[in-house]
């Protein structure tokens, strides 16, 4: 079975509570995610960064109407679809292959489109964009390694760096400015909180 029709036959459309109107493939108690080889489905998954970062483009969606907007590490790619949803021209970029198909069959359930393609930037230069969106990166002190240079290149080329997260260590404090804050949902910890934070450049 292909991965698009796996997540078609076994990751049923759900409403998010955090997200009213938001309907995602999302993984149920039977959907057999452990028959996928490769990396761990985080992309089947809600995350609390991403739900935080969906909430606050609801909320202010001048925050990237018109503009230029990257989704790093889409996941499902809630994220992306509010920022589109909100006026931004969105390309959604994640390292799995899986996680492109799940996005684009997330994007058609919620009527918007996005351009979305499997990447792993962070080893390269600052893309064109205007601002880009960081959810739920900073789980693995290996990973945040990477991250972290990657962001700075980004705020040299002048692009606004918005990152939501619940809080998880290694999460560069020291470097975050904290803009909203809510109570969301996160996948294997429940409802708990969460931050919208602006990448700040080093002090």
């Amino acid at each position: 079975m292909d991965i698009e029709s796996f997540i078609r036959e076994r990751l049923p459309v759900c409403p998010v509570a955090d997200l009213p109107g938001l309907r995602l493939h999302l993984a149920a108690p039977h959907s057999g995610l452990s028959q996928l080889d490769g990396p761990s489905p985080y992309w089947a998954h809600l995350w609390g960064g991403g739900l935080a970062l969906g909430r606050f483009l609801r909320e202010r969606p001048e925050t990237v109407a018109g503009r230029r907007v990257m989704d790093l590490g889409t996941g499902s790619g809630v994220a992306a679809i509010i920022a589109a949803q909100a006026g931004g021209h969105l390309t959604a970029v994640d390292i799995d292959p899986r996680a492109v198909v799940v996005v684009r069959l997330n994007a058609a359930l919620n009527g918007v489109g996005l351009d979305v393609r499997q990447d792993d930037l962070l080893a390269g230069p600052a893309p064109d964009v205007d601002c880009i969106l960081v959810s739920d990166l900073f789980y693995d002190r290996a990973l945040a390694g990477r991250v972290t240079p990657f962001l700075d290149r980004c705020l040299a080329a002048k692009i606004e760096v918005l990152v939501g997260d619940p809080w998880r260590m290694p999460l560069p404090t020291a470097r975050l400015e904290v803009l909203a804050e809510y109570r969301v949902a996160d996948f294997g910890r429940g409802a708990g909180p969460a931050a919208v934070f602006r990448f700040l450049g080093p002090t």
